[in-house]
């Protein structure tokens, strides 16, 4: 039976121009009554128009369904013919509701049935709000067709312009709100699934029963991001050495970021495997140029082992900023670098001398990524802070009394102060040292290690520390 409404007055092209709903009628009317649909009342006083496009079988809706209609309205006694190939099987069986053994089989598949027709709609157009019509007496039915995906359910008996009207508006509302809801929710499922995998790729230093402390800081370029193209390492050799490594890949997408990883990883087997110095780097450049997606991409890298009684170390750098070494008593100074090499990729068959340091009894050493150094300063931001600016800052903190955590805490947040606001680049700094007064109240032995702490994007969780380690006491 055709839908009872009334007559819909002419309207002006200033009317139907702003804010027009198009509503879609699913119903078979043997006696080709035209359905329209009166004006809706704006809550800002003006007109909206529903326009009205009607279809007697499936396969004409399925023609007529366009990106521009807004709802559809189903007769829930409109047969399910599909394609106009018959009724539609059950899925289980293959055939229709004859194939139900008891009285409680025969009541769901009798109900399936009566559903088919919303169910073929509702794969048909999973983004359009649609209105259930079925019989007053029927609330069940009615019930069970919202329960199944639609927006509503009117009934023929009570059905006039007024309650058609508003529940056009509120199932279109409604529609939207739920297709919003739905990518909120998948948004926030991918948020804390990468933020998962992000703080399960970042390092856990190795440094068990080395006598050096650790403390670190890392913050990805990237909004809302854990992981950047900047990574780092430190593990401790079965012969006592402890290696420690930073790196930078160019660009701060998450390709970068896998890349860094993938040499991170790579870096920690060879290096447990008895790789070092030149060899080793040579390997990573293999390694890189299978991994990167374009021969564009390179990479910076600083290398450190330190000898298991603490007092030298073997340096090799690939393009990448010189550490800077703080002794006990003394300022801060930059290792040489004269003698470095290339970037990893830049140059096939390159080499990367490996220079020996003198660290001392007592020290510190600081490896970072330029992120720290390349940071805007001056009026007007026109210099960079550079290696030099760096170490009078670090100088500063340590003349503060500032070690550990707290000295990569406010050396970073003084950076940001210097350039005026968030720095665009990825930062990591590491911080390793070695102090014989507190070796010795230990006993020998050294306290854990604890890995970096992690600057959290807006409106993510807090940072979280790798299980099993723990926090040295400072």
């Amino acid at each position: 039976m055709p839908v009872p409404v009334p007559q819909q007055r002419s309207a002006s092209a200033a009317e139907t121009s702003h804010g027009d709903l198009t509503l879609l009628v699913i119903e078979d009317d043997p006696a080709g009554t035209t359905i329209t649909v009166p004006e809706l009342s704006a809550a800002a006083g003006t007109r909206v128009r529903v326009r009205v496009r009607t279809a007697r079988n499936l396969t004409e809706a399925a023609r007529l369904l366009t990106d521009d209609v807004d709802c559809i309205l189903l007769d829930l006694a409109l047969p399910a013919t599909g394609a106009g190939n018959g009724p539609v099987a059950d899925p289980g069986t293959g055939t229709g509701a004859e194939a139900a053994t008891g009285p409680e089989e025969e009541q769901v598949s009798a109900r399936a049935d009566e559903l088919a027709a919303l169910t073929h709609v509702l794969r048909l157009a999973p983004h359009h709000a649609v209105l259930a019509l079925t019989a007053q007496d029927d609330t069940e039915l009615a019930a069970e067709a919202v329960r199944v995906g639609a927006q509503d359910y009117l009934f023929r008996g009570e059905l006039d312009a007024r309650v058609l009207s508003r529940a056009i508006r509120y199932a279109v509302e409604r529609k939207r709100a739920d297709i919003a809801q739905h990518q909120l929710t998948e948004s926030r499922l991918r948020a804390q699934e990468n933020a998962r995998l992000e703080r399960g790729l970042l390092p856990t230093p190795l440094l068990d029963g080395s006598g050096l402390s650790f403390a670190a800081r890392y913050r990805p370029g990237r909004s809302r991001a854990l992981l950047g193209g900047d990574f780092y390492d430190v593990v401790r050799t079965p012969d006592g050495t402890v290696h420690a490594m930073i790196g930078d890949v160019c660009g701060h997408g998450p390709d970068e970021a896998a890349l860094g990883v993938e040499l991170r990883i790579a870096w920690r087997a060879l290096t447990l495997a008895g790789l070092c110095g030149d060899d080793l780097l040579a390997t990573l450049q293999q390694v890189l140029e299978h991994e990167r997606q374009s021969e564009e991409i390179f990479a910076t890298l600083c290398t450190v082992d330190i000898a298991p009684d603490g007092r030298q170390a073997g340096l090799c750098l690939a393009g990448h900023p010189a550490p800077l070494l703080a002794r006990h008593g003394r300022p801060a100074r930059l290792l040489p670098y004269e003698d470095g090499g290339p970037a990893l990729g830049l140059l096939p068959r390159a080499r990367w001398p490996r220079r020996q340091v003198e660290l001392g009894g007592a020290w510190s050493l600081m490896l970072y990524t330029d992120g720290l150094i390349e940071g805007r300063v001056g009026t007007g931001g026109s210099e960079r802070l550079g290696q030099d600016g760096m170490a009078a800052m670090v100088n500063s903190r340590l003349e503060q009394g500032l070690t550990g955590d707290e000295l990569l805490e406010a050396a970073v947040s003084e950076v940001r102060e210097l350039n005026g606001g968030e720095l665009t680049d990825d930062v990591a700094v590491l911080l390793l040292g070695r102090d014989p007064e507190r070796i010795r109240r230990w006993g020998g032995s050294a306290p854990r290690s604890h890995p970096a702490s992690v600057d959290r994007p807006p409106s993510s969780s807090p940072p979280v520390r790798a299980a099993g380690a723990h926090r040295p006491p400072l």
